[in-house]
């Protein structure tokens, strides 16, 4: 029924007069609740547009001081000190009234744009102030107070998503003689005196050098760019690296370890997938809060533009991201075969159980996958050249194009995996097999390019691969923390297990992409399909759960997580190999606009002689606390990689000829 009710909404034949084109009635209601919908998505843009500029004034203040003016100017007192008259004696084409309700609404509007600048450069200056981070944990200096009173002043009204990004302060330039310092400092535990004294050369002919003609090009590109460092960030180490992404790039989630809500496949992935949409609705129109630390301080939301409809699209010297304001549609993944599924109806998203109606077709679909299609996905894990040339060779024209638009066009990518995973107390490696099926699958049943692809399972266990190179891990996270809850708190399931609500029947079916591969295009599809499992075959992974203690405990004894973590490695490292090697921890810059990730070395001296410390069973507590507690700022480990990283990226922009003294950035990265 729904095939044929479909059918008839549009209808085309072949006259000797030319094509005869008929549209139906629904077709005609849907092409206009289509562009309703789109008109009305437009609309809130605008709006969520002009309130990000004036934040934190509000459009009811403009009322409020025009009405202020008004009255005044009223009462015979004026407030703008002839500037309202000078404007009335300009407008001379109408009359006295109408001149002077002019007059006071442009005088009003003036004054308060010049308000709404001057409250915007003060909250500027505010977020540039970073002294509450230097200090010690219970304390606030006098100037910290005065700061955050004046921070919950200005952000006393509610903020939209995107509301402090332009008040953001801009990541700076260090120091040349600052950055080399701390780095030196980094590396003085890994080496000894002669390799350390041959460092230390090498860092002075870099700072006398070559350092001050890339630092000039550094500053110049800050002051016109509103980051300099993340561009480089992202266009070095992501989309230019040649290597698969698979394993090597990209990372994954994992549902709930305790709780399914619901054991049909079908069921899950219609619930998971409304709620994801619910989720992009609300980053549309800005209603997402943003990550505010301390409760006060708003962290850059600018990453999260780009986490739908985006796609890595592979190059043969580099990537380049695709992405789309809009996209209506979900590419899906089951059994060696393609679909496309709407998610809207009537301009409406799809309800969880026409979702679920949806999925439930593709899982009874019983046509096999066309000649090459089941492992076509596999160009997406393989090295990027090939993937680059094959698909510019077999995939820029046909159906072929056709159906490989629709994926990367799509909002997500969706894989209903035919196996099941999932937490079991009594099933040992069950997380091994878990995490490994997220973090490659089968090689070829996940979309490695696009922003992320949900995985969910026969046992209605779900997870998710992400991509890299548009954002870090922690908006993803932001994404799935609301889905997770809206799936269970707020959707919920019937009794059976199925979603709740009546679907619609006349839906069209998914549509089946078509493919026309060729016996040379399945070679290169093998070919890359053959590299990936090598390398997924290479990959060996415990994941376990410690059920000890958790951040609790470790916050009861006034230490940070994260430091306990970072040292707990180092101890590991150092019983196991009897050493140390450089350690890279990431850490966020999004308290500057646009900021991505820094690098953290928690290999310093400080943490060594601790670990030195633990190691001698001669030590005692008392004598490691008569050798001297370190103070905050000396744990503060140096971020300094990515801080010398644009300066090789520059050198790399400006063709200057290689230098030994670059060895002090090209140190190998170890690992506990």
């Amino acid at each position: 029924m729904a095939e044929a009710h479909q059918a008839v909404a549009f209808q085309f034949t072949v006259t000797p007069e030319g094509l005869d084109f008929h549209l139906g009635r629904e077709a005609i209601k849907q092409l206009y609740l289509a562009g309703i919908s789109s008109w009305k998505k437009r609309l809130v843009r605008a709006k969520n547009s002009f309130l990000t500029g004036v934040y934190p004034a509000s459009p009811s203040s403009w009322m409020v001081v025009m009405v202020a003016t008004a009255g005044s100017f009223y009462c015979q007192v004026d407030p703008s000190l002839g500037m309202i008259a000078r404007i009335r004696h300009c407008l001379h084409l109408l009359t006295y009234e109408s001149r002077t309700v002019v007059s006071t609404v442009l005088f009003s509007t003036g004054v308060w744009l010049s308000a709404v600048l001057l409250f915007r450069q003060a909250l500027k200056l505010l977020l540039s102030y970073h002294g509450w981070m230097f200090e010690p944990h219970g304390k606030m200096s006098r100037r910290t107070r005065i700061w955050v009173a004046l921070m919950k002043v200005l952000s006393i009204r509610k903020p939209l998503l995107y509301s402090f990004q332009t008040s953001l302060p801009k990541l700076p330039v260090p120091p040349v003689e600052a950055t080399i310092t701390r780095y030196l400092e980094s590396v003085r535990p890994l080496m000894d005196d002669d390799k350390y004294s041959k460092m230390e050369a090498l860092a002075k002919e870099f700072k006398e050098k070559t350092a001050p003609r890339l630092q000039k090009y550094l500053i110049l590109k800050s002051w016109w760019t509103t980051n300099y460092v993340s561009d480089w960030w992202e266009q070095y180490i992501y989309l230019r690296g040649r290597s698969p992404l698979m394993v090597n790039s990209n990372y994954y989630a994992m549902d709930f370890l305790y709780v399914t809500p619901s054991h049909i496949q079908a069921a899950r992935a219609g619930n998971v997938v409304h709620a994801i949409l619910l989720y992009r609705r609300k980053l549309d129109r800005g209603e997402i809060p943003p990550v505010m630390a301390l409760g006060i301080v708003p962290m850059c939301s600018y990453q999260s533009e780009r986490m739908f409809n985006t796609t890595r699209i592979p190059g043969k010297e580099t990537d380049t991201l695709l992405h789309l304001v809009e996209s209506k549609h979900l590419a899906v993944y089951h059994k060696g075969r393609f679909y496309k599924v709407w998610l809207y109806y009537g301009g409406q998203l799809l309800q969880p159980r026409d979702l679920e109606l949806q999925f439930q077709r593709i899982l009874d679909d019983p046509s096999p996958p066309q000649p090459g299609e089941e492992r076509l996905a596999a160009l997406t894990a393989g090295e990027r050249v090939p993937w680059a040339e094959a698909r510019a060779r077999f995939f820029s024209h046909g159906k072929n194009k056709v159906s490989l638009d629709a994926i990367e066009r799509a909002a997500f990518f969706l894989t209903l995996d035919e196996e099941e995973h999932g937490y079991s107390s009594g099933q040992e490696g069950c997380m091994d097999a878990y995490a490994k099926s997220l973090l490659h699958g089968q090689c070829y049943d996940r979309w490695f390019d696009k922003s992320f692809t949900l995985v969910v399972y026969k046992n209605g266990k779900l997870g998710a691969n992400a991509e890299h190179s548009w954002a870090d891990a922690p908006i993803i996270g932001h994404l799935w923390e609301f889905m997770l809850a809206t799936d269970k708190f707020q959707l919920g399931y019937t009794e059976g297990g199925h979603c709740l609500g009546e679907p619609n029947t006349l839906l069209a079916p998914p549509q089946r992409l078509q493919w026309d591969i060729s016996q040379e295009c399945c070679a290169t599809i093998e070919s890359s399909y053959r590299l990936a499992k090598a390398l997924a075959d290479d990959v060996d992974f415990c994941c376990f759960q410690f059920s000890d203690f958790g951040k609790g405990l470790i916050k009861k004894c006034r230490t940070s997580p994260d430091a306990f973590i970072q040292i707990s490695l180092q101890l590991a490292h150092f019983r196991d190999k009897g050493c140390f090697c450089l350690t890279y921890e990431a850490s966020m810059t999004r308290l500057f606009r646009e900021g991505r990730t820094e690098t953290v070395r928690s290999c310093t001296a400080e943490s060594t002689a601790f670990v030195r410390s633990m190691a001698d069973t001669r030590q005692t507590v008392s004598d490691a606390q008569g050798s001297g507690s370190p103070t905050p700022q000396a744990l503060q480990t140096s971020s300094l990689s990515l801080r010398l990283h644009p300066a090789v990226s520059s050198r790399r922009s400006l063709s200057l000829v290689g230098s030994p003294c670059l060895t002090v950035v090209l140190i190998p990265w170890g690992g506990p």
